[in-house]
Protein backbone atom coordinates (compact mmCIF):
# COMPACT_ATOMS: atom_id res chain seq x y z
CA UNK A 1 0.00 0.00 0.00
CA UNK A 2 1.41 3.38 -1.02
CA UNK A 3 2.46 5.59 1.86
CA UNK A 4 0.56 8.86 2.29
CA UNK A 5 1.94 11.12 5.03
CA UNK A 6 -0.34 12.52 7.69
CA UNK A 7 -1.92 15.82 6.55
CA UNK A 8 -1.62 17.10 10.14
CA UNK A 9 2.13 16.50 10.47
CA UNK A 10 2.98 20.22 10.64
CA UNK A 11 0.19 21.24 13.00
CA UNK A 12 1.92 20.43 16.31
CA UNK A 13 2.68 23.74 18.08
CA UNK A 14 6.23 24.72 19.05
CA UNK A 15 7.78 21.79 17.19
CA UNK A 16 10.39 23.76 15.22
CA UNK A 17 13.22 26.04 16.29
CA UNK A 18 15.83 28.00 14.36
CA UNK A 19 19.27 26.40 14.37
CA UNK A 20 21.76 28.89 15.78
CA UNK A 21 21.91 32.04 13.66
CA UNK A 22 21.08 30.19 10.45
CA UNK A 23 17.87 30.31 8.46
CA UNK A 24 17.19 26.61 9.06
CA UNK A 25 14.37 25.41 11.29
CA UNK A 26 14.75 21.97 12.89
CA UNK A 27 12.20 19.93 14.82
CA UNK A 28 12.79 20.02 18.57
CA UNK A 29 13.24 16.25 18.42
CA UNK A 30 15.13 14.55 15.59
CA UNK A 31 15.28 10.83 14.86
CA UNK A 32 18.71 9.24 15.08
CA UNK A 33 19.39 6.01 13.19
CA UNK A 34 22.29 4.81 15.34
CA UNK A 35 20.41 1.68 16.48
CA UNK A 36 17.47 -0.33 15.08
CA UNK A 37 18.03 0.53 11.41
CA UNK A 38 20.82 -1.81 10.29
CA UNK A 39 20.68 -5.16 8.53
CA UNK A 40 20.20 -6.92 11.87
CA UNK A 41 16.73 -5.36 12.16
CA UNK A 42 13.66 -6.10 10.04
CA UNK A 43 13.32 -3.57 7.24
CA UNK A 44 9.57 -3.12 7.65
CA UNK A 45 10.03 -2.29 11.32
CA UNK A 46 12.71 0.31 10.55
CA UNK A 47 10.49 1.73 7.80
CA UNK A 48 7.55 2.02 10.20
CA UNK A 49 9.65 4.02 12.68
CA UNK A 50 10.87 6.45 10.01
CA UNK A 51 7.45 7.02 8.50
CA UNK A 52 5.76 7.40 11.88
CA UNK A 53 8.33 10.03 12.86
CA UNK A 54 7.62 11.95 9.64
CA UNK A 55 3.87 11.66 10.26
CA UNK A 56 4.44 13.34 13.62
CA UNK A 57 6.33 16.27 12.09
CA UNK A 58 9.88 15.02 12.68
CA UNK A 59 11.64 16.13 9.51
CA UNK A 60 15.27 15.61 10.55
CA UNK A 61 16.87 12.17 10.23
CA UNK A 62 20.40 11.78 11.55
CA UNK A 63 22.79 9.15 10.17
CA UNK A 64 26.51 8.43 9.95
CA UNK A 65 28.61 6.32 7.61
CA UNK A 66 29.25 3.71 10.34
CA UNK A 67 25.67 3.31 11.63
CA UNK A 68 24.25 -0.18 11.37
CA UNK A 69 25.35 -2.81 12.07
CA UNK A 70 27.10 -3.48 9.80
CA UNK A 71 28.52 -0.03 9.00
CA UNK A 72 26.70 1.61 6.11
CA UNK A 73 23.52 -0.42 6.49
CA UNK A 74 21.51 2.31 8.26
CA UNK A 75 22.15 4.60 5.29
CA UNK A 76 21.04 1.84 2.92
CA UNK A 77 17.88 1.30 4.95
CA UNK A 78 17.04 4.98 4.96
CA UNK A 79 17.84 5.25 1.25
CA UNK A 80 15.41 2.42 0.56
CA UNK A 81 12.64 4.12 2.56
CA UNK A 82 13.40 7.38 0.81
CA UNK A 83 13.10 5.79 -2.63
CA UNK A 84 10.04 3.73 -1.76
CA UNK A 85 8.03 6.21 0.30
CA UNK A 86 9.55 9.65 0.71
CA UNK A 87 11.06 10.63 -2.62
CA UNK A 88 8.19 13.05 -3.31
CA UNK A 89 8.90 14.68 0.05
CA UNK A 90 12.69 15.09 -0.23
CA UNK A 91 12.48 18.86 0.11
CA UNK A 92 10.57 18.45 3.39
CA UNK A 93 13.44 16.48 4.92
CA UNK A 94 16.72 17.31 6.61
CA UNK A 95 19.06 14.36 6.12
CA UNK A 96 22.44 14.38 7.82
CA UNK A 97 25.41 12.03 7.80
CA UNK A 98 28.90 11.99 9.28
CA UNK A 99 32.38 10.65 8.74
CA UNK A 100 35.17 10.20 11.27
CA UNK A 101 35.15 6.63 12.54
CA UNK A 102 36.59 3.46 11.02
CA UNK A 103 34.89 2.46 7.75
CA UNK A 104 37.27 0.52 5.48
CA UNK A 105 40.68 -1.11 5.54
CA UNK A 106 43.89 0.75 4.94
CA UNK A 107 45.14 4.19 5.94
CA UNK A 108 42.36 6.19 4.25
CA UNK A 109 39.26 4.82 5.97
CA UNK A 110 39.23 6.72 9.25
CA UNK A 111 39.66 10.06 11.06
CA UNK A 112 39.61 13.48 9.37
CA UNK A 113 41.76 13.70 6.26
CA UNK A 114 40.38 15.32 3.13
CA UNK A 115 40.82 11.97 1.35
CA UNK A 116 38.71 10.08 3.87
CA UNK A 117 35.97 12.65 4.46
CA UNK A 118 35.20 13.29 0.81
CA UNK A 119 35.46 9.64 -0.22
CA UNK A 120 33.16 8.70 2.67
CA UNK A 121 30.63 11.35 1.66
CA UNK A 122 30.54 9.96 -1.88
CA UNK A 123 29.93 6.47 -0.48
CA UNK A 124 27.17 7.77 1.83
CA UNK A 125 25.42 9.50 -1.06
CA UNK A 126 25.44 6.27 -3.06
CA UNK A 127 23.98 4.31 -0.15
CA UNK A 128 21.32 6.96 0.43
CA UNK A 129 20.54 7.37 -3.27
CA UNK A 130 20.97 11.14 -2.99
CA UNK A 131 22.80 13.88 -4.84
CA UNK A 132 23.38 15.80 -1.61
CA UNK A 133 22.81 15.63 2.13
CA UNK A 134 21.53 18.58 4.09
CA UNK A 135 24.20 18.37 6.81
CA UNK A 136 27.63 16.73 6.65
CA UNK A 137 29.56 16.36 9.90
CA UNK A 138 33.10 15.76 10.97
CA UNK A 139 32.19 13.00 13.45
CA UNK A 140 35.22 13.52 15.68
CA UNK A 141 38.39 15.62 15.73
CA UNK A 142 41.54 14.05 14.32
CA UNK A 143 44.63 14.62 16.48
CA UNK A 144 46.96 13.87 13.57
CA UNK A 145 45.36 15.90 10.76
CA UNK A 146 45.57 19.71 10.68
CA UNK A 147 42.20 21.22 11.51
CA UNK A 148 42.58 23.40 8.41
CA UNK A 149 42.49 20.26 6.24
CA UNK A 150 39.43 18.79 7.93
CA UNK A 151 37.48 22.05 7.78
CA UNK A 152 38.61 22.59 4.20
CA UNK A 153 37.11 19.22 3.28
CA UNK A 154 33.79 20.18 4.90
CA UNK A 155 33.74 23.49 3.02
CA UNK A 156 34.54 21.68 -0.23
CA UNK A 157 31.57 19.37 0.32
CA UNK A 158 29.31 22.42 0.32
CA UNK A 159 31.00 24.13 -2.63
CA UNK A 160 30.72 20.93 -4.67
CA UNK A 161 26.97 20.72 -4.01
CA UNK A 162 27.16 17.50 -2.01
CA UNK A 163 26.08 19.11 1.28
CA UNK A 164 24.07 22.22 2.15
CA UNK A 165 25.48 22.74 5.66
CA UNK A 166 28.30 21.37 7.80
CA UNK A 167 28.57 20.37 11.43
CA UNK A 168 30.91 19.07 14.11
CA UNK A 169 30.55 16.28 16.64
CA UNK A 170 32.56 15.50 19.76
CA UNK A 171 34.74 18.62 19.46
CA UNK A 172 35.92 20.40 22.61
CA UNK A 173 35.09 24.09 23.19
CA UNK A 174 38.58 25.11 22.08
CA UNK A 175 38.48 22.95 18.96
CA UNK A 176 35.00 24.24 18.16
CA UNK A 177 36.14 27.87 18.40
CA UNK A 178 39.03 27.23 16.00
CA UNK A 179 36.91 25.19 13.61
CA UNK A 180 34.16 27.82 13.53
CA UNK A 181 36.70 30.53 12.67
CA UNK A 182 38.19 28.45 9.86
CA UNK A 183 34.79 27.62 8.41
CA UNK A 184 33.72 31.28 8.45
CA UNK A 185 36.90 32.21 6.60
CA UNK A 186 36.10 29.50 4.04
CA UNK A 187 32.61 30.94 3.54
CA UNK A 188 30.87 27.92 5.07
CA UNK A 189 29.73 28.76 8.61
CA UNK A 190 29.31 25.86 11.03
CA UNK A 191 25.60 25.13 11.38
CA UNK A 192 25.44 22.67 14.26
CA UNK A 193 27.38 20.74 16.88
CA UNK A 194 26.48 17.25 18.13
CA UNK A 195 27.80 16.44 21.63
CA UNK A 196 26.74 13.88 24.22
CA UNK A 197 24.49 15.52 26.82
CA UNK A 198 22.12 14.13 29.41
CA UNK A 199 21.43 14.37 33.13
CA UNK A 200 24.44 12.19 33.95
CA UNK A 201 26.78 13.67 31.29
CA UNK A 202 27.07 17.43 31.63
CA UNK A 203 30.52 18.17 30.22
CA UNK A 204 28.98 20.50 27.61
CA UNK A 205 28.00 22.88 30.42
CA UNK A 206 31.72 23.51 31.06
CA UNK A 207 32.22 25.85 28.13
CA UNK A 208 30.82 24.25 24.98
CA UNK A 209 27.27 25.60 25.27
CA UNK A 210 28.71 29.08 25.83
CA UNK A 211 30.90 28.78 22.73
CA UNK A 212 27.96 27.60 20.62
CA UNK A 213 25.81 30.52 21.77
CA UNK A 214 28.61 33.00 21.03
CA UNK A 215 29.31 31.50 17.60
CA UNK A 216 25.64 31.18 16.63
CA UNK A 217 25.95 27.41 16.22
CA UNK A 218 23.00 25.17 17.01
CA UNK A 219 23.36 22.23 19.39
CA UNK A 220 21.87 18.76 18.86
CA UNK A 221 22.71 16.51 21.83
CA UNK A 222 22.95 12.78 21.27
CA UNK A 223 22.09 10.18 23.93
CA UNK A 224 19.77 12.58 25.83
CA UNK A 225 18.19 9.51 27.48
CA UNK A 226 21.56 7.92 28.33
CA UNK A 227 20.98 4.85 26.12
CA UNK A 228 17.56 4.31 27.71
CA UNK A 229 18.70 4.64 31.32
CA UNK A 230 16.66 7.85 31.70
CA UNK A 231 13.38 6.14 30.94
CA UNK A 232 10.90 4.21 33.04
CA UNK A 233 12.40 0.98 31.72
CA UNK A 234 15.12 0.50 34.36
CA UNK A 235 13.37 1.74 37.49
CA UNK A 236 13.11 -1.79 38.90
CA UNK A 237 16.45 -3.00 37.55
CA UNK A 238 17.45 -4.50 34.19
CA UNK A 239 14.59 -6.22 32.30
CA UNK A 240 15.53 -9.48 30.60
CA UNK A 241 14.76 -8.03 27.14
CA UNK A 242 16.61 -4.73 27.68
CA UNK A 243 19.60 -3.78 25.55
CA UNK A 244 21.79 -3.67 28.68
CA UNK A 245 20.97 -7.35 29.23
CA UNK A 246 21.55 -8.58 25.66
CA UNK A 247 24.10 -6.09 24.25
CA UNK A 248 26.22 -4.40 26.94
CA UNK A 249 28.48 -2.55 24.47
CA UNK A 250 26.77 0.72 25.27
CA UNK A 251 24.66 0.73 28.45
CA UNK A 252 26.57 -1.62 30.75
CA UNK A 253 24.82 -3.57 33.52
CA UNK A 254 27.48 -2.58 36.05
CA UNK A 255 26.55 1.07 35.55
CA UNK A 256 22.99 0.43 36.73
CA UNK A 257 23.81 0.39 40.43
CA UNK A 258 21.37 0.47 43.32
CA UNK A 259 22.54 4.02 44.06
CA UNK A 260 21.74 5.09 40.51
CA UNK A 261 18.37 3.32 40.64
CA UNK A 262 17.54 5.32 43.77
CA UNK A 263 18.37 8.55 41.90
CA UNK A 264 16.31 7.47 38.90
CA UNK A 265 13.30 6.76 41.10
CA UNK A 266 13.60 10.20 42.68
CA UNK A 267 13.82 11.81 39.23
CA UNK A 268 10.84 9.73 38.16
CA UNK A 269 8.84 11.12 41.06
CA UNK A 270 9.74 14.68 40.00
CA UNK A 271 8.65 13.84 36.48
CA UNK A 272 5.35 12.42 37.76
CA UNK A 273 4.64 15.66 39.62
CA UNK A 274 5.15 17.50 36.30
CA UNK A 275 2.78 15.10 34.50
CA UNK A 276 5.64 13.55 32.51
CA UNK A 277 7.33 10.22 32.03
CA UNK A 278 11.00 10.07 32.99
CA UNK A 279 11.93 10.16 29.29
CA UNK A 280 9.82 13.27 28.67
CA UNK A 281 11.28 14.90 31.77
CA UNK A 282 14.87 14.11 30.68
CA UNK A 283 14.33 15.41 27.15
CA UNK A 284 12.70 18.60 28.41
CA UNK A 285 15.67 19.12 30.74
CA UNK A 286 18.11 18.95 27.81
CA UNK A 287 15.94 21.15 25.59
CA UNK A 288 15.69 23.86 28.25
CA UNK A 289 19.17 25.09 27.30
CA UNK A 290 18.94 28.14 24.99
CA UNK A 291 21.77 26.83 22.81
CA UNK A 292 20.04 23.49 22.21
CA UNK A 293 18.03 23.49 18.98
CA UNK A 294 16.96 19.86 18.91
CA UNK A 295 17.69 16.58 20.68
CA UNK A 296 18.36 13.24 19.00
CA UNK A 297 16.05 10.44 20.02
CA UNK A 298 16.32 6.79 19.14
CA UNK A 299 13.36 4.45 18.94
CA UNK A 300 12.61 0.75 18.77
CA UNK A 301 8.82 1.27 18.91
CA UNK A 302 6.55 3.91 17.40
CA UNK A 303 5.03 4.45 20.84
CA UNK A 304 8.42 5.68 22.06
CA UNK A 305 8.36 8.42 19.43
CA UNK A 306 4.94 9.53 20.61
CA UNK A 307 5.98 9.46 24.26
CA UNK A 308 9.14 11.46 23.55
CA UNK A 309 7.16 14.14 21.71
CA UNK A 310 5.17 14.59 24.91
CA UNK A 311 8.25 16.33 26.33
CA UNK A 312 7.29 19.41 24.31
CA UNK A 313 4.02 19.83 26.20
CA UNK A 314 5.78 20.93 29.41
CA UNK A 315 9.21 22.28 28.48
CA UNK A 316 9.84 24.75 31.29
CA UNK A 317 11.47 24.13 34.67
CA UNK A 318 11.23 26.27 37.77
CA UNK A 319 14.35 27.27 39.69
CA UNK A 320 13.21 24.99 42.50
CA UNK A 321 12.87 22.02 40.15
CA UNK A 322 16.35 22.55 38.73
CA UNK A 323 17.79 22.81 42.23
CA UNK A 324 16.03 19.60 43.23
CA UNK A 325 17.43 17.79 40.17
CA UNK A 326 20.96 18.89 41.02
CA UNK A 327 20.51 17.80 44.62
CA UNK A 328 19.34 14.34 43.57
CA UNK A 329 22.27 13.86 41.19
CA UNK A 330 24.75 15.08 43.80
CA UNK A 331 23.43 12.72 46.48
Amino acid sequence: MAYVPSPSRYQRPNLYQRCGRSGLLLPRLSLGLWHNFGETHAYEHSRALILHAFDRGITHFDLANNYGPPPGSAERTFGRVLAQDLSAHRDELIISTKAGYDMWEGPYGNWGSRKYLLASLDQSLRRLGLEYVDIFYSHRPDPETPLEETMGALAHAVRSGKALYVGLSNYTPEQTTRAAKLLRELGTPCLIHQPKYHLYERTVEKGLLTVLAQEGIGCIPFCPLAQGLLTDRYLQGIPADARAARDPRFLKPEHITEHKLTQLRQLHELARLRGQSLAQFSLAWVLRQPAVTTALIGASKVTQIDDNLGALLNPHFSTEELQRIDAILAS
